[in-house]
């Protein structure tokens, strides 16, 4: 079950590897309103590894903040793999960072349309590599229940797909 326990057993798990590797994270958050960077940041030294993170509600602020596009906003719409690459891509260079996590979606209880239905929620995780250049890795789910449910799964997913995608870089 998704519980704040969880999101913070999670949350150690990352610090651990994240300190063990000397990498930096941020976030860019849209959904879920900060809920990543808070569970990220509810860990005791976690300024060794978090030094900004970026709430990206609006498409304006996506634009202004982090370099999304307005053309990508306009084509595809917020909730999409496009805008989540370019979020995840403008945060990790605004932040000077390592790793980002990104996220855009609908959380309901409006919103929601027949192509992009209430639950909709678009990843995206962007790492440098050896030479400095960046990967998005863009990941899609359709989560269940209300508001609040969604925004927690969208939570806890955003971190356990952090937690793979790093604990397979370091085995």
């Amino acid at each position: 079950m998704i519980n704040e326990s969880y999101l913070e057993t999670l949350s150690i798990q990352l610090a651990e590897i994240l300190k063990k590797q000397g990498k930096t994270i941020t976030c860019a958050e849209s959904c879920t309103g900060g809920w990543i960077a808070k569970v990220l940041t509810d860990i005791a030294g976690s300024s060794d590894y978090f030094h900004r993170g970026f709430v990206t509600y609006s498409n304006e602020a996506k634009h202004q903040m982090i370099g999304v596009t307005n053309e990508s906003l306009q084509k595809f719409g917020a909730v999409s793999e496009q805008v989540v690459s370019e979020m995840a891509l403008g945060a990790l260079t605004e932040a000077a960072a390592d790793l980002a996590i990104s996220v855009s979606g609908i959380a309901g209880p409006g919103g929601g349309s027949d192509a992009k239905p209430v639950g909709t929620v678009w990843f995206g995780f962007a790492q440098k590599n050896a030479t400095g250049r960046a990967h998005v890795t863009v990941k899609h789910c359709i989560f269940q229940g209300d508001r609040n449910s969604v925004r927690l799964q969208s939570t806890a997913y955003a971190l356990e797909t952090l937690l793979q995608i790093i604990s397979e870089k370091s085995s």
